[in-house]
């Protein structure tokens, strides 16, 4: 049996539309993996809010999902991590630091990390390389970037085979995506979406096309799975779109991917 442990960040952007729900966005996610017509032996458990300094949540965890704002901002929680205000930037506190500490040996131990949209952009330093070390790229302060708008998807050439994009097609949506991710070349991660900005939006037509999601298989075992979107809840209507998470957290977790991808639906009433 595989469990997955969803920790979703409080929702944001309230007032500007079915923007950054994020326990939505998990609760979903969880959903359509308990009700997959061909994904069998999972748990899910859902935890809204900062994850609780202890490590009882993660005890059986085969894989953990973060969702959340940032927290470089000081009305902003991050599903993992401090916020960084009252921080010096570089390191934590005492409870902090032996927390993280805990979480970082599960990862080693062979723990999945799967991360969404928001929550990779981090502004301290000791935060920065928990996630460069788990998930084999991450936000670069000025590099890395985040636009809203139309957005054409594709398969990234090379990785068609990799079992995250079995049975995804490429879509088109708008939405708001993290890119120019920071690849440091020691660690091989595996490019999986290339999203190519369109206009309509607040972002810069002239990016060209940009790494939108990636994978990475640690050396000493357990996966990582990183996806710049989810900032609209309605995307996950998309078939496509709910298909490729959805494999991305089965690989994560340390589990075969479905022939054709997973198959789901989303709950009644979204």
């Amino acid at each position: 049996m595989k469990q997955f442990v969803f920790v979703s960040g409080p929702r944001d952007h309230i007032g500007s539309g079915p923007r950054h729900d994020y326990p939505d966005d998990l609760r979903t996610l969880a959903y359509a993996l308990e009700h997959s017509s061909n994904v069998k032996g999972v748990t899910t458990r859902l935890v809204e809010g900062q994850l609780p300094r202890d490590l009882n949540a993660l005890t059986n965890a085969s894989v953990i999902v973060l969702e959340s704002s940032s927290e470089h901002l000081a009305r902003e929680t991050h599903a993992l991590f401090p916020n960084n205000n009252g921080t010096d930037g570089k390191t934590y506190g005492p409870e902090d630091t032996a927390f993280l500490k805990g979480v970082d040996a599960l990862v080693q131990k062979g723990m999945g990390v799967v991360v969404f949209h928001y929550t990779i952009q981090l502004a301290n330093e000791t935060a920065k390389q928990y996630f460069l070390s788990w998930l084999g790229g991450g936000w670069k302060d000025d590099y890395s970037t985040n636009p809203l708008g139309d957005w054409s998807i594709a398969l990234a050439p090379g990785s068609e085979n990799h079992p995250i994009l079995s049975g995804v097609k490429p879509w088109t949506y708008h939405e708001e995506i993290f890119c120019k991710y920071y690849f440091p070349p020691e660690m091989k991660t595996t490019p999986l979406l290339i999203g190519t900005y369109t206009g309509n939006g607040n972002g810069n037509t002239n990016l060209g096309p940009q790494v939108a999601a990636f994978a990475y298989q640690r050396p000493g075992g357990g996966r990582a799975f990183v996806y710049g979107g989810n900032d609209y809840h309605v995307n996950l209507q998309k078939e496509d779109v709910r298909r490729f998470e959805l494999n991305g957290l089965i690989w994560a977790a340390g589990m075969e991917v479905p022939a054709g991808g997973v198959q789901s639906s989303i709950p009644p009433e979204m």
